[in-house]
């Protein structure tokens, strides 16, 4: 599925080829929607498309009303719900309403900067397309805004929540662009091969490290960067913040244990480590050893992964993403 960076670099294509483009981006969800706020489409003047905004059910109906905004330049907001006639016609179904915002893009230079710039957000008038960018935690122009709004834009931001806000009598959608979650995976094992493409198909920026040459190699990961150093090394230069996630599988104390020293003592939102719990209970002690506390050592979820029954490579990959998937939404149980 195209990510918010594959639309808008279509997106910018399409305008250097000296095409027409319209996009549109989801601003509202209530009940049951396959795809979350912010969600994007790109409309060139010919039909063709790259995006989503449903999953499929009103695309249709989206990319004429693209194609006419193309034509007249007028933005236009699209409710399709079960309550709309029309909702029924494109098969939106299961009791959810989506709200899209459709507007003529015209300045190659604002969809560079909203790809390259990033973190960043757009906030938007959403009766006149007017935009105002967000960087830095500071909002351009003169909105005149709140020192508690300019608080909930930040947080938003940080958190990866586009959402509307209702400014001066007028609705204004701030859409948040930020850099992919990172995941540093430690030890270029079987499972890891496993881990590396579910999670970039959930649009994680993937770093596999190992300092076995015979075990790191593009062959064994394409596509993927493969770091060949010692893991604590590796780890440090990367230097996890908020928006990353490590697991250490490698099933070595050696390589595993200073790697999970550097994770601790950074921002990660999310530290994992292979082994049985009897495995786990000798890391912890370990660990313990050289000057971690109970608090500290709490952040490894070990033995990684939820418990799914799985088995296979494929399967403890799986509820390792779930794992982290579940962190990254505070749905995570640590107690």
């Amino acid at each position: 599925m195209a990510t918010s960076t594959d639309v808008l670099e279509k997106a910018a294509d399409w305008l250097s080829s000296g095409k027409q483009v319209a996009l549109a981006t989801v601003i509202g969800t209530w009940g049951s929607s396959p795809r979350p706020v912010g969600s994007q489409l790109a409309v060139d003047d010919q039909g063709s498309f790259v995006g989503s905004v449903s999953g499929g059910c009103i695309e249709g109906a989206v990319i004429g009303e693209a194609l006419e905004t193309i034509s007249d330049g007028t933005v236009r907001v699209l409710d399709f719900g079960v309550t709309n006639e029309q909702a029924w016609e494109v098969g939106l179904s299961c009791g959810g309403d989506i709200k899209i915002f459709v507007e003529k893009a015209t300045d190659k230079k604002v969809i560079d900067r909203l790809t390259k710039e990033r973190p960043i957000a757009t906030l938007t008038d959403i009766e006149n397309g007017n935009k105002n960018f967000v960087t830095n935690g500071n909002v351009d122009g003169h909105l005149g805004l709140t020192q508690e709004i300019l608080t909930d834009i930040r947080e938003a931001v940080r958190d990866d929540r586009s959402k509307i806000y209702e400014l001066g009598g007028r609705s204004h959608f701030l859409q948040v662009l930020n850099k992919p979650l990172r995941l540093l995976v430690v030890g270029a094992v079987h499972i890891s091969q496993a881990l590396v493409q579910v999670a970039q198909v959930s649009d994680f920026a993937v770093t596999v490290i190992d300092p076995r040459g015979s075990f790191a190699t593009d062959t064994r990961f394409p596509g993927v960067t493969v770091l060949d150093q010692w893991p604590d090394d590796a780890i440090k230069e990367l230097a996890p913040d908020t928006r990353t996630a490590v697991v250490t599988l490698t099933h070595d104390p050696k390589l595993d244990d200073p790697a999970l020293e550097i994770a601790l003592k950074s921002e990660a939102f999310y530290i994992g480590s292979l082994g049985s719990r009897r495995t786990h209970a000798a890391r912890l002690e370990r660990l313990a050893k050289i000057g971690f506390n109970e608090e500290d050592c709490a952040r490894i979820n070990g033995p990684v992964g939820l418990d799914l029954g799985a088995s296979s490579p494929a399967e403890i990959a799986i509820s390792i993403l779930a794992q982290i998937i579940a962190a990254k939404h505070d749905k995570l149980n640590t107690s």
